[in-house]
């Protein structure tokens, strides 16, 4: 459907405009500019009014796991190996296809609510080969949601072993999906080795050559860990990215998440490769990983982007949360208050995000995808705001609460409209829930 959106405010060129419309035909945005021009230009588009609202791009998480929505309070205040040992390895290995469905709808709903419409989930669950991943597209398209599926390549075998697949079996079954779903504007399908600890040197070169046939990026996780490091060192007496350069892999379809213990040299190297950062501050906290250093990725030119990690890691999903806590975080670390202003965590979790996932989105401008969030400005959390619109952007970054999103659009379809969820109830996305947690109360 072809449509003009009216809200009071729009985020276009790094600046609120007032009285300002959006014009979308089908997916895409055809125009910006004033409300009367807009509508003068294309007087057949249906014209839909946001009172006291202002559109602002979505946001992107470009790191999150849907099935750990699942975990969320299991096996909390733990060091991060206990943690993982008695939540994702305890009850991941025996879900059900159901239950990763469950998890994935739970996840994008709640997110969704939360002002994201595009999610990369980093996906290891291979109990039922490309079956798991097609129950996670399944559950992205019944919420709305755009996807970018991060097929996950493991073979370490102190891993479960529904974590598991051979090199070859790993790169065949995300080429095909790759190749499903390669026209489709809502679904991308990337290579994802796990890690050094959980992908062999061989999975990882195996990821980056299928990165590099397809055309798109991979995304690993890189030294979140001190142990990864250490291990690093003792097998191959190198650094944790000095080791991955050795591999032939460090360019520019490397994306890192994490990356907080890395050494200058190690930082400077992404940054002449033009590798790339998902940043996942509030996992990091959560799960005493340390702290990254954004400041020096950002003198390196690396491209940092917004991830929520996943649920049971955070403990919440929104990506609005981490634009704060990235601020706040390297503030504190640094003692700084520059070092991280609120419009450099508003680009990283939104045109960053889209630029780090390969979309078309992240900004509202002629060309993109209409991807786009409505914030009610009669909500508490987003006042005071003076006439010169000062406190806009701060209030977005730092003040922000989950209920004064109105409205949230993807692909010029609404997905939220006044706070609820449109394709899909929330009663029945708790029911389905409900349903696995009976199913985890039988698992000892």
């Amino acid at each position: 459907m072809n449509k003009i959106l009216l809200p009071k405010y729009i985020y276009f060129n790094e600046k609120f405009e007032q009285d300002y419309g959006i014009a979308v035909k089908e997916n895409q945005i055809v125009a910006v500019a004033p409300a009367n021009e807009v509508v003068s230009k294309f007087p057949d588009f249906i014209q839909k009014e946001y009172h006291d609202t202002v559109f602002v791009p979505g946001t992107v998480n470009t790191h999150n796991h849907s099935f750990q929505s699942l975990l969320r309070g299991i096996a909390i205040d733990q060091p991060f190996l206990k943690w993982r040992d008695n939540s994702l390895y305890k009850y991941s290995p025996k879900m059900r296809l159901e239950d990763i469905y469950n998890g994935a709808l739970f996840a994008y709903a709640e997110m969704m609510k939360c002002g994201v419409t595009s999610v990369c989930d980093f996906f290891y669950l291979h109990n039922y080969g490309t079956e798991s991943d097609e129950a996670v597209i399944q559950a992205a398209k019944d919420v709305g949601i755009r996807l970018v599926l991060a097929r996950t390549m493991y073979d370490w075998d102190g891993a479960p072993t529904g974590y598991l697949e051979t090199i070859d079996e790993a790169v065949n079954n995300t080429r095909q999906l790759a190749l499903k779903y390669e026209n489709n504007s809502m679904v991308t399908v990337i290579p994802a080795p796990h890690s050094l600890h959980g992908a062999s040197p061989k999975m990882i070169q195996a990821g980056h050559k299928l990165a590099l046939e397809m055309g798109t990026k991979f995304h690993m996780h890189v030294a979140e860990e001190t142990f990864e490091v250490d291990a690093t060192l003792e097998k191959h007496d190198k650094r944790t990215v000095e080791f991955l350069d050795e591999l032939g892999v460090v360019d520019s379809s490397l994306v890192i998440t994490h990356g907080v213990w890395l050494e200058d040299n190690e930082v400077k190297l992404l940054g002449d490769n033009h590798a790339s950062l998902n940043y996942c501050p509030s996992s990091n906290m959560f799960l005493a990983d340390g702290i990254t250093n954004i400041p020096r990725m950002v003198n390196n030119d690396i491209n940092i982007s917004l991830g929520s990690d996943g649920a049971c890691g955070n403990n919440r999903i929104s990506v609005f949360e981490e634009m704060r806590m990235t601020a706040l975080l390297q503030k504190a670390i640094t003692r700084d208050a520059l070092c991280v202003k609120c419009k450099q965590a508003f680009d990283m979790g939104t045109k960053n995000g889209g630029k780090q996932l390969d979309l078309n989105v992240g900004e509202i401008k002629e060309g993109q995808l209409a991807d786009f969030v409505g914030i009610d400005l009669n909500n508490f959390s987003m006042n005071p705001l003076s006439d010169n619109l000062e406190q806009m952007l701060p209030n977005i970054v730092y003040s922000l609460q989950p209920d004064a999103i109105s409205t949230v659009i993807i692909d010029g379809e609404t997905t939220v409209e006044d706070g609820e969820l449109v394709k899909v109830s929330e009663a029945a996305v708790l029911s389905k829930v409900k349903d696995t947690m009976e199913y985890f109360e039988t698992i000892n």
